[in-house]
């Protein structure tokens, strides 16, 4: 008996939900085949069969909540064959007995294969994992083995990058890289083949397979085409007119929220599954529909001197540079932005860092920066101005009643916002040490994307490359971002006298559909008043 268990859900996903099972009790499966689909708070995942056997039972039925390595189903090895005819099973078993197809399963994996690695061995495919909610493609950025390097299972053979994150792909198993499907460069979708390793030892799977293989034609594939997990279907093959598939829950509610019909959408998962990202689509093209004549084109690139473009280098914009640039267009076109500006006197703040830096830095093992001092000065100012860390969502409000701040960081590849979860409820300890791991992970391109959601408000210091003053610009859907700048000694008018204090100049953008001037200029003072006199934070004043 194989047990069907709950694979990985992802970093910080600890339960998932079964959303469908696409086989029942007693149905024939093969290895590798979808059997059920769980939905979790991120993404959908699928999940195959370990072995090729016999369904014997379900634990967790539909709608079922369950846990990491929780188990879900068990299967009975063995069993009937693949169904061709009554005595199927038997001849197939015979045939084993009898030793004459013992050779199959090495032919077709060395067809399957080419002509890499030995015909005995047993191949696996690398396919792309699971991106994301909405992510539905990647480029292939770097591969770190090359064609007959041996690799041992869990090494990272390959970098993939997407729009958000990138995402490190591991060998499924140990043996030699036999074939590098996609190049670097290219594009992949999920669940694609990208690679090709030949075990070093001839594997179990392929004579378990022996007795459900078509004998009469050699060529015929073990099982239907898209009846793996990682086969594809053209896309509408589950429209309005299949009653037998069944669309995931969360592409239900979201047609139900946005009022879009199933004729609309055209599904992508497995048998034409309507899947969320499927709707999303859908709506896009719908409001983009009335406009596409009225959108200008994009205006030629006005022609370069002969002398001057043997100096130029053209180089492709990476998916997050596209990414970012694309975002804060679309934040410029949607939100009504302005910008208030004020200035602090961080007279205070660093005599207290100053006279504290050492002790702390000793007792909690980081060291005391700014950014703790701004990040509790904000979530002391949204308290106060509650709009500032709201979001529009449709003809609503939502006021959030915790900060996520997000940390804006800059990294080789472009600008990454990592959120600190309940950043009002931590220390400063607790503050330094998150921004630190956070911006660590950011700069060596490990940061999930799940650490960059879910932020209600955001700080970006541009202070750091030597800026003096900026407009920063909003990170949607949040309704402010607060911009930090270089501290710069300044003369400044002091109980009437004149004296060289340690200035600097504060930047709130925010979205005027949802914060008034009022708002926005009363958070920012909140702000300058917490940093010139920190002792207000533990007043809470």
């Amino acid at each position: 008996m194989t047990e069907v268990r709950v694979p990985t859900l992802g970093e910080s996903v600890t339960e998932a939900t079964v959303a469908t099972w696409f086989k029942k009790p007693g149905d024939r499966v093969e290895a590798d085949e979808m059997l059920c689909e769980l939905e979790t708070d991120k993404v959908t995942v699928e999940v195959p069969a370990p072995a090729a056997g016999t369904l014997s039972d379900i634990v967790a039925g539909e709608g079922e909540t369950v846990g990491v390595d929780a188990l879900l189903a068990n299967i009975e090895e063995g069993g009937s064959g693949s169904g061709d005819a009554g005595s199927g099973g038997g001849a197939a078993k015979a045939e084993a007995d009898s030793g004459e197809t013992k050779e199959a399963p090495k032919e077709e994996v060395a067809d399957a294969g080419g002509d890499q690695g030995d015909a005995t061995g047993e191949k696996v495919d690398v396919m792309v994992p699971t991106l994301g909610e909405s992510v539905s493609e990647a480029t292939v950025s770097t591969w770190f083995k090359k064609v007959g390097d041996e690799v041992a299972a869990d090494e990272t053979l390959c970098e993939l990058e997407t729009d958000k994150v990138s995402v490190e792909v591991p060998a499924p198993s140990a043996g030699t890289l036999a074939e590098i499907v996609a190049e670097e460069g290219t594009t992949v979708e999920a669940d694609a083949k990208i690679a090709v390793i030949a075990k070093s030892a001839a594997g179990k799977a392929g004579s378990g397979e022996a007795a459900s293989k078509p004998k009469d034609g050699g060529d015929a594939p073990a099982t239907p085409q898209g009846e793996t997990q990682y086969s594809m279907p053209p896309a509408g093959n589950g429209g309005p007119g299949r009653s037998d598939v069944e669309d995931a829950p969360s592409a239900k509610k979201a047609m139900a929220e946005k009022g879009v019909s199933r004729d609309q959408v055209q599904g992508s998962g497995r048998d034409g599954r309507a899947m969320k990202e499927d709707v999303d689509r859908a709506v896009a093209a719908a409001k983009s529909q009335p406009q596409s004549d009225a959108q200008p084109k994009q205006a030629p690139r006005a022609p370069v001197a002969a002398e001057d473009e043997s100096r130029e280098e053209r180089v492709k914009m990476t998916r997050l540079r596209q990414t970012i640039a694309r975002r804060l267009k679309d934040a410029q076109n949607t939100a009504a932005m302005l910008t208030t500006y004020n200035e602090v006197d961080m007279t205070e703040t660093m005599a207290l860092r100053k006279e504290y830096k050492d002790l702390f830095e000793k007792k909690h093992g980081v060291r005391l920066g700014f950014m703790s001092f701004f990040t509790k000065a904000c979530c002391h100012a949204l308290k106060e101005v509650p709009e500032v860390n709201a979001e529009i969502d449709g003809t609503d409000i939502v006021y959030k009643k915790f900060v996520h701040m997000g940390i804006a960081t800059g990294t080789p590849t472009g600008l990454v916002v990592p959120v600190i979860r309940d950043a009002d409820s931590m220390s400063f300890a607790e503050i330094e040490k998150a921004i630190g791991e956070k911006g660590k992970r950011a700069r060596d391109g490990k940061l999930s994307m799940a650490e960059m959601q879910g932020g209600t408000f955001t700080i970006s210091n541009g202070g750091v490359y030597g800026s003096l003053m900026s407009s920063p610009i909003l990170n949607p859907p949040q309704s402010g971002i607060l911009g930090m700048h270089k501290i710069q000694e300044r003369p400044m008018v002091v109980g009437g006298e004149i004296k060289i204090r340690p200035m600097m100049y504060l930047a709130l953008s925010y979205d005027h559909r949802i914060v008034d001037g009022k708002g926005a200029v009363t958070f920012l003072v909140r702000v300058k008043e917490a940093l010139e006199d920190p002792r207000r934070l533990l007043m809470d004043l």
